[in-house]
């Protein structure tokens, strides 16, 4: 019996990946919102609880770069179609460890449960918490695998001031239990990128995660 989801993405945390081999390992969902893949460099991570024989299946029937197959269009639609979910992008993933101290700008926690920002976020995490900055906000949350995961967002006229930055990092000083925190950003997001990056985010694959079916009708 090979690692786990969540024994895969700790180790990632730390810098210790699937070996670079082209292959692409199956593994259970660990709940029944998330399936998805997760690519990291020459080896892929499915994770769903559709038979493995399928994923290797429709991968094999692929006439395309092997070591991208996980990410072709053409088996993500087949993905999607199988398992009757739906998506969105296909993600940069970027980790980060936690640091100590208070976070470095002043932010105030929103606890009102019908949030529009919080209730957006139940679609994908739970244990949810926001707080809000003057032209910001900041959510954290644990998504796939019960991992913490972090989220901005940046008011229009309050951009190039370095407020996403400050965001991403703060979200580094308030993740619980010394635990590493996780984030996604759209390939095209160049602004997003860089502002998680400069707060000490290091990339370490790219992700797509298949929404469950409330969520992607929720979403649209």
């Amino acid at each position: 019996m090979g690692p786990n989801l969540t024994e895969i993405l700790d180790a990632a945390a730390v810098g210790h990946f699937p070996p670079p081999d082209g292959g692409t390992t199956v593994v259970p969902q660990e709940s029944g919102r998330d399936a998805g893949v997760i690519a990291f460099t020459a080896h892929s991570v499915v994770f769903t609880d559709e038979d493995p024989d399928w994923v290797r299946s429709t991968l094999a029937a692929l006439t395309c770069d092997g070591l991208a197959a996980t990410m072709n269009p053409r088996f993500l639609a087949a993905f999607l179609d199988r398992t009757g979910r739906g998506h969105d992008t296909i993600d940069l993933l970027t980790v980060a460890a936690p640091l100590a101290g208070p976070p470095p700008l002043e932010l105030s926690e929103i606890a009102d449960p019908e949030h529009p920002r919080v209730r957006r976020a139940l679609r994908r995490r739970h244990d949810i918490r926001v707080w809000s900055a003057d032209g910001g906000v900041l959510v954290l949350g644990r998504g796939i695998a019960d991992r913490w995961e972090a989220a901005i967002e940046v008011d229009e006229d309050v951009r190039h001031q370095g407020l996403g930055r400050s965001l991403a990092l703060a979200a580094r000083h308030l993740v619980p239990d010394g635990a590493p925190v996780w984030a996604q950003q759209a390939a095209g997001n160049a602004r997003s990128i860089r502002a998680f990056q400069a707060a000490g985010y290091r990339p370490i694959g790219a992700e797509a995660l298949l929404l469950a079916p409330e969520a992607a009708r929720a979403a649209r």
